[in-house]
């Protein structure tokens, strides 16, 4: 644990580790690990893709991206949470490649600021509809 972080015992929010003597994954927009309190339900949020209200879908990958975290804000809104109560995210990109890395970092931090969520990146062919370049979904921690 860094010294900001708190012990992982039952209380109103998320702790969020990472050990001193590992990689610090922070610059890339997650935290090793998310520790919840015993006394919290979860909300297993269903992968967000870029879509807009009306199902349109840019090509642009930036703006899927943007679209995607807009309504994954939107949803957690919805159960009635913040952003700092999403404890882990699992992005999936298509034909991921380093200059994505940049785009999906500054997202994220975006919207978490420094309580970063744990988090995994999977590259994939291809998503649910060809048009899609990117897709989340999160696990958030309801009071």
């Amino acid at each position: 644990m860094t010294s900001e972080d708190q012990s992982p015992v039952a209380g109103a929010t998320p702790v969020i580790i990472n050990p001193a003597h590992l990689h610090d994954p922070t610059p890339n927009g997650y935290s090793t690990a998310v520790v919840t309190p015993a006394s919290g339900r979860l909300a297993f949020v269903s992968g967000q893709g870029g879509q807009d209200r009306t199902g349109a879908l840019s090509s642009d990958f930036g703006e899927q991206v943007k679209q995607a975290y807009e309504n994954l804000a939107a949803v957690v809104e919805a159960l009635g949470a913040r952003p700092e109560h999403v404890v882990k995210l699992t992005v999936f990109v298509v034909d991921h490649d380093m200059s994505k890395l940049g785009v999906l970092t500054e997202t994220v931090v975006r919207m978490f600021g420094t309580r970063l969520p744990a988090q995994t990146l999977v590259p994939v062919p291809k998503l649910a509809i060809d048009p899609m370049l990117f897709e989340v979904e999160a696990v958030v921690l309801l009071d």
